[in-house]
């Protein structure tokens, strides 16, 4: 489902990325880890178009990302890639409602379907009753749920998630624990997970060990 080959990644004379080979199944739940600095986050963001290699290949669901432009590029995000971050990013104007449905409202579905939708995923992850609560109303485990629910609107491909409970108490970040689990479970749903949380990464169906640019452990 995602073939990544060869990829590199330097900022200036500093080699981020020293050629990572990664293959990922439809259903697989993936953990990445490894100290600061060993290339995490810039690969979960390759592998997310949020950034580009500087060479090598990235597939995702049979679609060549490489040659793509940045508008096709976007396009294919929206529809295929979900993100959840340590820190929610959850837009503060916003009801808990309505930050769900932002991914979908960006491809044009306004309708009842995606409120419904949106809800149902409220629902699923116990937040009933929350809908119209903006994120400073939410505790920090709510608005983490409620970041996974809009990850998972547009029925993405995969999930990518930075560092997801690195800002929750250990209560919220076993119930996500559950979550992802339970998702993968429920839906087959692919995620690919940066952490530093040896029990969210040993949960894991694989997880790969970075240092220094490479994947140790395939």
């Amino acid at each position: 489902m995602i073939r990544a080959e060869k990829l590199t990644k330097s900022y200036g004379e500093i080699e981020v990325l020293k050629g990572i080979d990664l293959h990922i199944q439809q259903g697989e739940i993936v953990s990445i880890t490894g100290k600061s600095g060993a290339g995490k986050s810039t690969l979960l963001h390759i592998l997310g178009t949020l950034d580009r290699a500087d060479s090598g290949s990235l597939v995702i669901q049979n679609q060549p990302l490489q040659s793509m432009k940045e508008k096709e590029l976007a396009k294919f995000r929206n529809a295929h890639i979900g993100f959840v971050f340590q820190f929610h990013h959850l837009l503060q104007e916003f009801t808990a409602l309505e930050n769900v449905c932002i991914p979908a409202y960006i491809q044009g579905k306004y309708g009842n379907d995606t409120v419904k939708r949106a809800s149902e995923l409220l629902s699923y992850f116990g937040l009933e009753g929350r809908e119209q609560h903006k994120p400073s109303q939410l505790s920090g485990g709510e608005a983490q749920r409620v970041a996974v629910a809009r990850a998972l609107i547009n029925q993405p491909s995969v999930v990518l998630a930075d560092e997801p409970t690195g800002n929750l108490d250990k209560a919220s970040s076993e119930t996500l624990h559950e979550l992802f689990l339970q998702l993968r479970k429920d839906f087959r749903q692919t995620f690919v997970i940066v952490t530093h949380n040896p029990e969210l990464a040993l949960l894991a169906d694989r997880n790969l060990h970075m240092e220094d640019g490479h994947i140790l452990q395939p």
